[in-house]
């Protein structure tokens, strides 16, 4: 080859590496780089809680009182589920546009088999969100195992709730939903139909509201909504 065409080779290489080398550190993932800390944008209402609960306790705010608090941008959000029956729909659904309205950063794990329970917990954490919601009762006996073992990470519970949660997950839950894990079962009060659009549209907002302002390790309970 001609010294000018083999420098011209060398040069176009070299391009070529850039471009591969610019491309892998910007591969469109905004997860894989720092972000702050998220922050509760606004406040909650009185009458949300009259004072910190106590670890595991279960308070019942006043419809609405959550309505005020708004994630601060770029707020990182797992959505780990799993089944297709009618309540779980209606929480996806409503953890959707929760982050659609709240231009949240919404990215969904689905585990389909008990199998895969707990390394889809796993993978949800891999991502390490700012929170992970959680819907479907099949993932409360495994994230009653692996929590636990991870304080750091917050958890959000809608639609069921753990029997002895670690201070890293709270949930919201009502007398038509209360399932606890397969040793307790659905409480004799479970109701399908009580997974209206509108419960679980509160049930994830009053849920963040309640992580934002580290009140947490708790049960929010709707049954007023």
């Amino acid at each position: 080859m001609r010294p000018h065409l083999r420098a011209l080779a060398a040069g176009l290489a070299a391009t070529a590496a850039t471009a591969v080398l610019a491309t892998g550190c910007d591969s469109g993932d905004s997860w894989s780089r720092p972000h702050p800390a998220p922050t509760a944008v606004g406040t909650l209402g009185r009458d949300f809680v009259a004072a910190a609960p106590a670890p595991e306790a279960t308070v019942t705010p006043r419809p609405g009182s959550w309505n005020g608090v708004h994630p601060s941008k770029h707020y990182r959000v797992v959505l780990l589920t799993t089944g297709d029956d009618r309540p779980t729909k209606a929480l996806v659904k409503a953890v959707q546009e929760w982050a659609g309205d709240e231009d949240a950063d919404l990215r969904t794990v689905v585990a389909d088999h008990p199998s895969d329970y707990i390394p889809g917990i796993t993978r949800a954490m891999d991502l390490a969100p700012d929170l992970i919601v959680s819907a479907g009762n099949g993932l409360i006996d495994p994230l009653a195992t692996v929590t636990a073992n991870h304080l750091s990470q917050k958890f959000l519970v809608v639609g069921a709730e753990l029997a002895e949660p670690t201070g890293n997950v709270t949930a919201v839950d009502w007398s038509g939903a209360s399932f606890r894990g397969e040793g307790l079962g659905a409480s004799s009060t479970y109701d399908p139909a009580s997974f209206t659009a509108a419960r679980c549209a509160a049930a994830i907002r009053a849920g963040v509201a309640a992580v934002l302002n580290d009140l947490t390790g708790i049960v929010i309970w709707l049954d007023e909504h």
